[in-house]
């Protein structure tokens, strides 16, 4: 008796049934990714908040050490703007603040001698002290914001309360130095921890596109790769967050002394995070040119998913092996079998587009490689040297018939071959 096979026709309500776990699906794992997302930026928050209350503190104690008893409320305020300013700029943020409390001083207390105080010279003192400030920077910012703040101390209080210039640079001073020395050394981010958090999210939405551009392939679903393609555009808001965190790990490695030891890691993450950004680019390319050969109805050969899904894998792995300081050993065999399988697509026959998809993973695969420490030269041997084993194994070169050349005489002339008679 024949075996009977499963009965693989489904009703509209199975479709419905199947489309609607696969939504639940999808729903939980982005609910889960936001929640994970919502802890991290809780953490740096908690980080934050407790930097900048301790450097308020300690320039509040140091200041009325330093200058007796009093109002010192600019020496806690600047420590605050310190701690409180975008990660990896607070170096910069404290001499721009020194810079425009001098620029206040200066600019204020010389139209004030020529012009006396009053609400216009105020006026005109804050119009002329930003705009030095602006001259200066370039651009807006901490130093214009306190040249234009001390400039109106300076014409406001200075008739009523001299000796006020001392006082506030001393203050900028603490407070901008207890904000340096609290982020250095008494509460120092761990810098390999903030570039994780924040390229997580980046490396989670790369490669979850790459599968879902892979499955689009195999399934023959050109709306599905165009939401892929449209996911990956909508990786620049987390793009600018990780870019600001490798500059806020740059800033810990360099003035913080208990995180000198991390440098080299910070210097090999920071180099995969720049290779990171050119494969979104070509991950885009791929979802986009995935979608307009399945609207053009082009042949997919199998291989061609399994590239694009071998990326993403190879993606994962260089992210684990760079946040725990492994081997990259991984990464590099998993991007060379998607150079293989690039390979094998292109050997089992592709069209146009399935062409600029084969050219556009062999460049990812390369660049992946490049974000291992291979030399430019070295990954792109690699790539097509596996690329091309992956064609010959589907689809063999011709082989010439080879001659053996006829040996010739001592006198230079070809052996006379004879000729049998009829």
């Amino acid at each position: 008796m024949p075996e009977r096979r499963a009965d693989t026709v489904h009703s509209p309500l199975d479709r419905a049934a199947v489309q609607g776990r696969q939504a639940f699906s999808a729903a939980r794992s982005r609910s889960g990714a936001a929640g994970r997302l919502r802890v991290r930026q809780l953490e740096v928050t908690l980080m934050i908040a407790a930097q900048a209350g301790l450097a308020a503190a300690l320039a509040a104690l140091l200041a009325q050490w330093l200058l007796g008893p009093g109002a010192h409320v600019f020496a806690p305020a600047a420590a605050v703007g310190t701690i409180a300013t975008a990660i990896g700029q607070r170096a910069r943020r404290t001499l721009e603040l020194l810079v425009g409390v001098g620029l206040g001083i200066v600019v204020g207390d010389l139209l004030r001698d020529l012009l006396g105080s009053g609400a216009w010279q105020t006026g005109l003192v804050v119009g002329l002290a930003i705009a030095t400030a602006l001259v200066v920077a370039g651009r807006g910012g901490a130093l214009v914001g306190q040249a234009g703040g001390t400039a109106v101390l300076i014409a406001t209080l200075a008739p009523v309360q001299p000796g006020l210039e001392l006082p506030r640079i001393f203050d900028a001073l603490v407070g901008g130095l207890v904000g340096l020395f609290v982020v250095a050394l008494l509460l120092p981010v761990n810098p390999m921890r903030v570039l994780d958090r924040a390229a997580a999210p980046v490396v989670t939405r790369l490669t979850a596109q790459l599968d879902a551009t892979a499955r689009a392939l195999a399934r023959r679903d050109a709306d599905a790769a165009q939401r892929a393609l449209e996911d990956l555009r909508g990786l620049e808001p987390d793009l600018g967050r990780l870019n600001e965190a490798l500059s806020g790990a740059e800033e810990v490695v360099t003035i913080a002394p208990v995180r000198w030891h991390r440098r080299a890691e910070y210097h090999r993450f920071a180099e995969a995070v720049q290779h990171l950004e050119r494969l979104i680019l070509y991950a885009r390319s791929v979802a986009r040119r995935s979608a307009t050969a399945l609207q053009y109805d082009e042949p997919i050969p199998p291989a061609l998913p399994e590239a694009t899904a071998r990326l993403g894998d190879a993606v994962r792995e260089l992210h684990r092996a760079c946040r725990i300081g492994a081997d990259l050993t991984g990464a590099r065999r998993l991007a060379t079998e998607g150079a293989e399988l690039a390979g094998r697509a292109w050997g089992q026959g592709v069209r146009a587009f399935g062409e600029a998809m084969i050219s556009d993973l062999r460049t990812a695969d390369s660049e992946l490689l490049r974000a291992t420490g291979c030399p430019p030269d070295e990954a792109n041997r690699a790539v097509r040297r596996c690329a091309g084993a992956g064609e010959a194994a589907v689809r063999p070169p011709a082989r010439a018939r080879m001659r053996r050349p006829a040996r010739r005489r001592a006198g230079g002339r070809r052996p006379v071959r004879s000729v049998a008679s009829g």
